[in-house]
């Protein structure tokens, strides 16, 4: 009985011991859960290596990935999922309905702050931007974050000739409702708007008179 008592007496000092051991140096503690690695559809490497402005050491862009390609690109649903994930995951609350832009900059109008690249598009979504853009990476999958890249792209291709540009409804070009017309090419259903204010078409005020 008095053995049993011992090592019991024993076992609890150990504990105690070990506890204020970890206290006063808590660093010496067991390690973290191991962090999941990286594993989207572009090697972080080379994400690593894409630039974010047109200034390169030395002038040349030797061993950095400027034109990396969107790896949903030959994905033909690719544009009309990620149409979808801009109003899920509340883009539009922001850049506005077809990326007309509002408090957040129009994603339409081919004017880029951070490079109009896919893999600058995918990184400005991941990472977020020092004006105002959240960080997303931690939230949405990667493959989700391509899509929107998709639909940004077809957003801010250049429209056919004869079509105007989809900007946040002011002159000279006015964009297209969105409850009229919800598409990844909202710029196919705008009209140049005259000058003189007159009506879209080409007429003017005098003319339409």
């Amino acid at each position: 009985m008095n053995r049993l008592a011992i090592a019991i007496g024993v076992l609890i000092i150990a504990v105690v011991a070990a506890g204020l051991f970890l206290i006063v140096q808590p660093g010496r503690g067991p390690a973290p859960g191991r962090v999941t690695a990286y594993n989207g559809m572009v090697p972080a490497e080379k994400l690593l290596r894409v630039p974010v402005s047109g200034i390169y050491p030395g002038g040349s862009p030797r061993g950095l990935a400027p034109d990396m390609k969107n790896p949903l690109a030959n994905d033909p649903d690719a544009v009309a999922r990620g149409m979808k994930d801009f109003d899920t995951f509340n883009c539009s609350g922001c850049h506005m309905a077809n990326g007309g832009g509002g408090m957040g900059p129009a994603l339409s109008n081919h004017r880029w702050i951070y490079r109009d690249s896919p893999a600058n598009l995918y990184l400005d979504i991941v990472q977020g931007r020092s004006a105002g853009m959240p960080a997303f990476g931690a939230m949405l999958p990667d493959r989700t974050v391509w899509e929107l890249v998709a639909y940004i792209e077809s957003l801010s291709a250049a429209p056919a000739k004869g079509f105007g540009d989809t900007t946040p409804a002011t002159p000279p070009v006015e964009q297209v409702p969105v409850e009229k017309m919800k598409s990844p090419t909202p710029w196919n259903y705008t009209e140049p708007m005259p000058p003189d204010g007159g009506p879209p078409g080409g007429q003017s005020s005098a003319q339409a008179q």
